[in-house]
């Protein structure tokens, strides 16, 4: 599929980085959204710093694009000290994690992004690490190999995850911090694009703000990368304003409708209701008819669907609810037990 057709897609997500950067917030007062959450974090950073100790370690866990990333600098900064990050996959030797935590200062930070994907062998060498502040080498081979206790400072470990589930219990369990992000409302949406806008130097509307964040799909990333392709838009078949007319012909071009989902969501939907019969299916069946991965339609499509109640997911399969087939302009029946088969 080319760029227009997965807006949403790993690949889209992961070639603006850079664009993402560049408007992250920098402090806890200027991160929109997450109330409660912050509210609880920003206690616990107060608390610490008030003691002069590290953080206790934190684990943030929910859908892609909702800022993990970003709260766990703002941590770094609120707390004055130093962030190293990494991610689960890239540490796959023993003395990768040693030569991190080697180098960490007293309260510095160390961000794993997809810690769930951590190999079991450096997933043992954190325990020490995080409870005792110590990590155990093994020096040699055979029957001359040596244990060597290498002393660590004081650090906090912030891990994030999009499948808390993964997690094994001891590693979960060692987190005294853990906090779920939810999907942001239209108004927090508006709110990041605006405050996007004035950082781009890109004029908005509030309508046109609106528009967009009604299709963002609660999730800050896609609104920033949706203001993106407004601009451009904008400029070229505009005068350079956003208004509400000019983001939603944008959008359609884009293939977003006003639900804020793209050619994907759909297709996962038609498949189920058409190729399925509505469901039960299972997601493997749903990945093979799509020549999606199973992990990309769980963890960047699955989630909105469901909160928003197009896709119901019970111990059978997926089902397309009334809701969906409505979106879709297909005629709904009610199914009875005896039809609701896995497929």
């Amino acid at each position: 599929m080319d760029e227009l057709e997965r807006e949403n897609s790993p690949e889209a997500i992961g070639s603006e980085e850079g664009f993402e950067e560049s408007l992250r917030p920098s402090a806890i007062d200027d991160f929109v959204g997450q109330t409660r959450l912050k509210e609880n974090l920003r206690v616990f950073i107060t608390a610490a710093r008030a003691r002069g100790e590290a953080l206790d370690h934190v684990l943030f866990y929910g859908p892609p694009g909702l800022g993990k990333t970003t709260l766990a600098h703002i941590i770094s900064n609120e707390l004055g000290s130093q962030i190293t990050v990494t991610s689960g996959p890239a540490v796959d030797k023993a003395g990768d994690l040693a030569a991190i935590l080697t180098n960490v200062e007293t309260k510095d930070v160390l961000f794993i992004d997809e810690i769930h994907r951590l190999s079991p062998v450096i997933e043992e060498m954190l325990y020490p690490a995080m409870e005792d502040y110590h990590i155990d080498i093994i020096i040699g081979q055979g029957p001359s190999a040596r244990t060597v206790r290498l002393e660590i400072q004081k650090f906090t470990l912030v891990g994030a995850t999009t499948r808390a589930g993964l997690l094994t219990s001891p590693l979960r369990d060692r987190f005294g911090v853990i906090l779920r992000f939810d999907f942001y409302t239209p108004e927090e949406i508006g709110t990041i694009i605006k405050r996007s806008a004035r950082i781009l130097d890109v004029e908005v509307t509030e309508d046109g703000a609106m528009e967009i964040a009604g299709r963002s799909r609660g999730t800050p990333r896609i609104a920033n990368r949706l203001l993106r392709r407004v601009r451009d838009f904008a400029e070229v078949k505009a005068d350079g304003v956003v208004t509400e007319r000019v983001a939603s012909e944008a959008l359609a071009m884009l293939e977003i409708d006003s639900m804020g989902f793209d050619k994907m969501d759909r297709r996962i939907l038609l498949t189920i209701i058409d190729t399925f019969a509505g469901g039960p299916v299972g997601v493997e069946a749903i990945s093979a008819a799509l020549h999606e991965e199973r992990d990309a339609i769980e963890d960047l499509y699955e989630p909105y669907l469901i909160q928003e109640g197009f896709i119901n997911r019970t111990p059978r399969g997926r089902i397309a609810t009334a809701k969906a087939y409505a979106h879709l302009n297909r005629p709904y029946e009610e199914k009875s037990n005896d039809q609701q088969k896995l497929f």
